[in-house]
């Protein structure tokens, strides 16, 4: 069963890679990239579990936090251009 989920989701990891190369706007991307990046915990998740490793569910969640912190950052500087914090900019006087 469990080496059935592990088949369909390297199957579903390549459509995804499809769907990252050939995605006509950048957050079709981000969202694949997120995607795959979901999927790949998964996947670590099932492998731990086939191999009766339990630790690879450190790991998993270790990536899924790395893959969520990942794509708020790349929507935030596609979003203001930026990653850090921009300095404030005084409004210039009027007249």
């Amino acid at each position: 069963m469990f080496l059935i989920a592990a088949m369909v989701l390297i199957i579903s990891m390549i459509l995804v890679l499809f769907r990252l190369y050939l995605g006509p706007t950048l957050y079709d991307r981000v969202l694949a990239s997120n995607v795959f990046g979901t999927q790949t915990v998964l996947f670590i998740g099932v492998i731990g579990f086939l191999s009766d490793r339990p630790d690879f569910l450190d790991i998993a969640l270790l990536y899924a936090l790395i893959n969520f912190v990942g794509t708020i950052t790349v929507l935030k500087f596609f979003r203001y251009r930026s990653i850090g914090d921009t300095p404030f900019r005084e409004r210039e006087p009027k007249g």
